[in-house]
């Protein structure tokens, strides 16, 4: 069973950046299309970024586009998410998730496995 765990969320001044850290076990990740979600509070949840297996095709939503990178390291088992020049907005719950099939691609992704999420607040 794949299990999921978020890290590296904290407290940051506006301007400044964090690497979020999805870290997978159970399984081997590099099999699995892996996507960030986030939500604030009274906001649905949105999807932020999404990887493919292998890396070879990213995805991510338009206000985060030139601000944030996602990437993979199958050898670690982990998906990361660099998040540069932070806004307020940017404060959320963030997730990781993967898609119970395997080789999906990002346009098809559905969340099965969720890991808890991983507070980002963005305040100066």
């Amino acid at each position: 069973q794949l299990q999921l765990a978020e890290s590296g969320g904290g407290l940051v001044q506006p301007g400044g950046s964090l690497r979020l850290s999805c870290a997978a076990s159970g399984a081997t990740v590099n099999y699995y299309t892996i996507a960030w979600f986030r939500q604030a509070p009274g906001k649905e949840r949105e999807r932020v970024s999404c990887i493919s297996s292998g890396g070879g095709t990213v995805s991510y939503t338009n206000s985060v586009k030139d601000r944030f990178t996602i990437s993979r390291d199958d050898v670690r088992n982990t998906v990361y998410l660099q998040m540069n020049g932070l806004k307020p907005e940017d404060t959320a719950v963030y997730y990781c998730a993967a898609d119970r099939r395997l080789f999906i691609s990002c346009r098809n992704f559905l969340g099965d496995y969720w890991g808890q999420g991983t507070q980002v607040t963005v305040s100066s």
